[in-house]
């Protein structure tokens, strides 16, 4: 049965809202069954391509879902036939893609979506790459924004993300969902995806683009959802409060022209007080489990940058040693950087610079745009205006989003001009 509606725009509209609502959900069920996580790509995407030929000239399909599964079955199919795998796999293959059984989350896991980044956690899948490989396959980013989140090229990790799904056909690893005891085990890296698929969709701070706003909200669902299903594991909690800290304040990072506005200056009147709130019982009930943790620290990190804008209260001394906790935690670069701007604050620019890392001890951030924005910064508040601007230049050459851009081109003329306040940098 077909929907009334078959238009072209109508067809690729319904295509995105299915790509956006059951994608994971899809390759989970194509995966588990062939055990193939790039073929069950694969398959799903020339599906999803197939549709946007076929459902304006026939009509939208009543069960979008459905029909993109059939599809993808035969292509699964069709692909192990290509590849000379023997009438017996394909026949194996036909008979595990056929019924309409559901993939089973298994472990009293809620939701699909967070059931299939649990399946992505197999010993037998190299645990730098689990959080990528969840990126990519639950959460649909490309290999780019991938790249971008763990400081590394789009080449190189394109490249893993190729062989991490080719080993995992090739050597049968079992894509399942593990036991309710082996999910705490497995949580890490379950979070460092939620958490970069979250940053992915706050990085675009004027809300203009609704998918990207939907993966932060995405990112929220399903840490609210890890927290229900392990309640006694505080860094789930610690998460979801730094995530609600950063949601809150997504409003007021754009004036009414649709500028730029850094954390400095901010109004605090256009943060979200409910999500603040929510924020900080959710970190107050992760303090009580006494299991300290690096999303813990973001958190709180997060709670007293707002406190001070809040009392006007001068915490640099208790935000630099969160930051010392944090860098002794996790030794991660982009750490480095934020702290190395606190100590500014409370020690004076010679100290931020003293303690930026250094390209030659850390090259991952030659491309990441906020050192080079926070040198910059330092650099100038030192007095040493020619080589902010060309901090800064980096920086704008580096910067994706036209508001930042131009906020930041800002700041180099004020170097420029030699004498202008070099403000501060988002923290």
């Amino acid at each position: 049965m077909l929907q009334d509606t078959s238009g072209p725009h109508r067809a690729r509209q319904l295509a995105e809202r299915v790509a956006r609502e059951s994608y994971g959900r899809l390759v989970a069920f194509l995966a588990a069954r062939s055990r193939d996580v790039a073929g069950a790509q694969d398959a799903l995407s020339e599906a999803f391509a197939a549709a946007l030929e076929d459902w304006p000239r026939k009509g939208c399909p009543a069960n979008p879902e459905a029909w993109l599964m059939t599809v993808a079955r035969r292509r699964l199919i069709d692909a192990g036939r290509h590849r000379q795998l023997g009438e017996a796999v394909c026949v194996q293959l036909e008979i595990l893609t056929e019924g309409e059984d559901a993939f089973s989350t298994g472990a009293g896991i809620p939701d699909h979506r967070l059931a299939l980044l649990f399946a992505c956690t197999h010993p037998a899948i190299e645990p730098a790459l689990r959080a990528p490989l969840m990126l990519q396959v639950v959460l649909g980013l490309d290999a780019k924004a991938i790249a971008s989140a763990f400081l590394t090229s789009p080449a190189a990790m394109g490249k893993r993300l190729v062989r991490v799904k080719q080993n995992i056909r090739d050597s049968g690893v079992p894509f399942r969902v593990p036991e309710a005891e082996e999910l705490p085990a497995r949580l890490e890296a379950v979070l460092d995806a939620i958490y970069a698929a979250f940053a992915e969709g706050w990085s675009e701070p004027g809300g203009t683009d609704p998918q990207r706003r939907e993966l932060a909200q995405e990112a929220i669902f399903l840490a609210r959802l890890a927290s229900e299903l392990l309640p006694e594991e505080p860094e789930v909690l610690g998460l979801l409060a730094a995530m609600l800290h950063a949601e809150a304040r997504r409003e007021a990072r754009r004036d009414a022209q649709g500028e730029y506005v850094p954390f400095v200056a901010q109004d605090p009147a256009r943060w979200d007080r409910p999500l603040l709130c929510d924020a900080e019982q959710t970190l107050l009930h992760a303090a009580r489990l006494k299991r300290i943790g690096r999303y813990q620290l973001e958190a709180a990190l997060q709670s007293a940058h707002v406190y001070r804008r809040l009392s006007g209260e001068a915490n640099w001394d208790a935000v630099v040693q969160l930051y010392d906790a944090l860098q002794a935690l996790t030794g991660s670069p982009v750490v480095a950087v934020n702290r190395a701007l606190a100590l500014a604050e409370r020690d004076g620019p010679a100290a931020g610079l003293a303690a930026l890392p250094t390209l030659a001890a850390e090259p991952r951030l030659e491309d990441y745009q906020p050192y080079w924005a926070a040198r910059a910064a330092l650099l100038h508040a030192a007095g040493a205006a020619a080589p902010a601007a060309h901090a800064y230049e980096i920086a704008i050459g580096l910067e994706k989003d036209p508001a930042v851009r131009r906020f930041l081109q800002q700041k180099r003329q004020a170097c420029v001009e030699s004498g202008a306040d070099p403000g501060r940098s988002e923290t």
